[in-house]
């Protein structure tokens, strides 16, 4: 405790140090806690470093070689496409609306530019590069690589197939069995 302006002639007390002054060892120092002598320690055999164990590429990347992929690297059924529609409508529809047209809540605060999966050029775009605009960002939007994971990126571009399909669907599109159940 002092008053302002005063110097003080002793350190600071310090309540609570959270470890502001723990003993530490610099890399290849030396440590005479070990047998070897050494601060460093070998990996543990089979040990995989974070982010570079891709048992499928393109099913953490995206991409098959250097070209976007144009199929889904998960079973799609409806499981996954309901996980694509929770995620989707916590994650995106803030945005791009909950129909996928673009008109998101933030279009009211001045979001112009959200896109809408109903163009031609989204509904043409490869779920590989869906899938790494989803990841990555791109814009505007922001990266979701980190909130999302990969399984569920993979489910919300199924469900976002399904958001295109319901706006524009053909009567070609539904089986011969339903068609009569429809009215087509």
């Amino acid at each position: 405790m002092g008053f302002r302006g005063s110097k003080a002639l002793k350190p600071p007390l310090e309540v609570f140090p959270d470890m502001d002054r723990m003993g530490k060892y610099k890399p290849q120092a030396e440590n005479s806690f070990f047998a070897d002598g050494m601060a460093d320690r070998p990996t543990v055999p089979g040990t995989i470093a974070a982010g570079s164990f891709n048992e499928d590429q393109y099913f953490t990347t995206g991409k098959i070689n250097d070209q976007w992929g144009k199929r889904f690297p998960v079973t799609v059924n409806h499981e996954l496409i309901q996980l694509g529609e929770e995620k989707f409508n916590i994650h995106c529809s803030i945005c791009h609306g909950l129909s996928g047209d673009g008109n998101g809540i933030t279009k009211s605060y001045g979001m112009i530019a959200t896109p809408t999966y109903h163009s031609d050029r989204l509904r043409g775009m490869p779920e590989g590069e869906i899938f790494n605009t989803i990841t990555y960002g791109r814009n505007t939007m922001g990266a979701y690589g980190v909130k999302l994971r990969i399984h569920e990126r993979w489910a919300i571009i199924a469900y976002i197939r399904t958001l295109q399909k319901s706006q524009n669907a053909r009567p070609e599109d539904v089986p011969q069995d339903s068609r009569g159940v429809l009215g087509l």
